[in-house]
């Protein structure tokens, strides 16, 4: 049992305690319904234990208490009632309260006459039983807490919603300062060193190594930097990658002469944009890294639906073995992150044939 249960129950174990003292200390009309009267204390009481999960049911039973111990004679005041007034107050059931309260404060004398009180008496035990004043501050503080919830949570809300405004404006900046400050200097080597690649070869001259690599690393950079900009400027408002679009990955891997094959099982669902990403962005580093670094020949995408969850998994017949150091790249990292944003798992590792395998696991929320 949680903590917030076990007070819960606390409260209406103390409740009916006060119930059933007063039950016993004070004045009754008649004796011949003690039995029940004290039953219907304890009732009252106890029903309060569940008053978070169904304050109406609740605030009726307590009502039906109050006026059946009422009516055998006993002379209690209405704790319970007033607390299932708070507690159907604070969860928003307004109307059904007032109308419940309406019916009490009718019943009462009714109740009161019924343990064979005269009018006068009646009226005068049951105001004792309910005030009027009490029942109306206990309403009040109800809804006084649920108003202050509300805005505590909108506040909250606003606050969220503001984070994530200044981070999406922070991000754009950056991709702006890239494409600015960056773009167009690594394009100027780029093209220098092709020109350059492609006079010394038209000329008939031994092309130097180092400007082979320079032509190669400013290819790689370009390459990189359009990722980098793409994931900065993917903020979920435009048409967003997800696994509708695997296929194309695994196509794109293929052109690029990499073997690649595509399994996938179970029954497609609809998932939430933030896994559907994620798992489309897990396939493309996976394969991004395949491409250039792992020297395979084949490499295999599998995507299993699963009723609660959705698995990932990528592999290839590389270089890579339980043997060979791993250090983490910056994708790997990337996609480390983004899964245990979600709540999910990650593999990542050399195979004991050889080659390399990512798998990963993102659970769906929401799903059965």
């Amino acid at each position: 049992m949680s903590r917030i249960g076990v007070r819960q129950w606390l409260i209406a174990v103390g409740v009916a305690a006060v119930l059933l003292l007063n039950g016993l200390s004070g004045d009754r009309s008649t004796t011949g319904g003690d039995p029940l009267g004290f039953a219907l204390l304890g009732a009252g009481g106890l029903a309060l234990a569940a008053r978070r999960r169904a304050p109406v049911a609740v605030l009726v039973v307590t009502g039906v208490c109050a006026v059946g111990y009422q009516a055998v004679g006993f002379n209690v005041f209405a704790v319970a009632y007033l607390v299932a007034v708070y507690a159907a107050m604070r969860a928003g059931h307004r109307t059904a309260t007032a109308v419940t309260s309406v019916i009490m404060l009718a019943a009462l004398p009714a109740a009161a006459m019924t343990s064979g009180l005269p009018i006068g008496e009646a009226f005068t035990q049951a105001r004792g039983v309910l005030e009027l004043a009490w029942l109306i501050a206990a309403g009040a503080a109800g809804e006084a807490l649920r108003q202050a919830e509300r805005r505590a949570d909108e506040a909250e809300r606003t606050r969220e919603e503001s984070a994530l405004r200044r981070a999406d404006e922070e991000r754009l900046h950056i991709a702006r300062e890239l494409h600015d400050s960056l773009t167009h200097q690594i394009s100027v080597i780029k093209v220098q060193a092709e020109a350059a690649v492609h006079l010394a070869r038209k000329r008939g001259e031994p092309v130097p190594q180092a400007l082979l690599t320079i032509r190669d690393a400013g290819r790689e950079a370009s390459r990189e930097l359009r990722a980098t900009l793409e994931a900065l400027r993917d903020d979920g408002s435009t048409v967003a990658h997800g696994l509708d679009q695997v296929a194309d990955l695994v196509q794109r891997a293929r052109v690029n002469g990499l073997e690649t094959t595509l399994t996938i099982e179970g029954h497609r669902m609809g998932l939430p944009a933030t896994v559907d990403r994620t798992a489309y962005r897990i396939v493309q580093e996976s394969l991004t890294n395949v491409t250039r670094h792992a020297a395979a020949a084949t490499a295999s995408v599998r995507v299993e639906y699963r009723p609660d969850a959705i698995i990932v998994q990528v592999e290839d017949d590389g270089t890579a073995t339980p043997a060979s150091a791993l250090v983490p790249g910056v994708g790997l990292l990337g996609m480390r992150e983004r899964v245990s944003a979600l709540g999910g798992r990650l593999r990542a590792g050399a195979r004991s044939e050889g080659g390399f395998t990512v798998h990963a696991e993102l659970p769906v929320p929401g799903a059965s």
